[in-house]
């Protein structure tokens, strides 16, 4: 029987680095849980939702942006974020859960 094992090159390999580093955090993981049941929420409700001060939350908003887990709007003088659905389930997808566990 043959084996669907799915080599991937280090730039990918990297790429997904940056994102399992992105929530392997509490703070960020808190965060994702937050906005997953609020939907779309304001820099300044983030900040009292999650009692932090703006410094240390933009820290974390740009690391869940980079990794590309969050969209941002600018509106005016705040920011809104929300989940990058599409993001996430294809981090969550069949073909990643194949990558890490190849069928036998």
């Amino acid at each position: 029987m043959e084996e669907m094992y799915t080599k991937l090159a280090n730039d990918q390999l990297a790429t997904y680095e940056k994102q399992f580093k992105a929530l392997a955090d509490t703070k960020r993981l808190q965060l994702l849980n937050l906005l997953s049941v609020q939907g779309e929420m304001c820099v300044c409700d983030l900040q009292e939702e999650l009692e932090m001060p703006q410094s240390k939350l933009s820290y974390h908003l740009k690391i869940m942006t980079d990794a590309n887990f969050l969209h941002k709007e600018t509106r005016g003088t705040w920011s809104y974020y929300r989940i990058n659905s599409d993001h996430v389930d294809s981090l969550l997808s069949e073909q990643l859960c194949c990558i890490l566990k190849p069928s036998k």
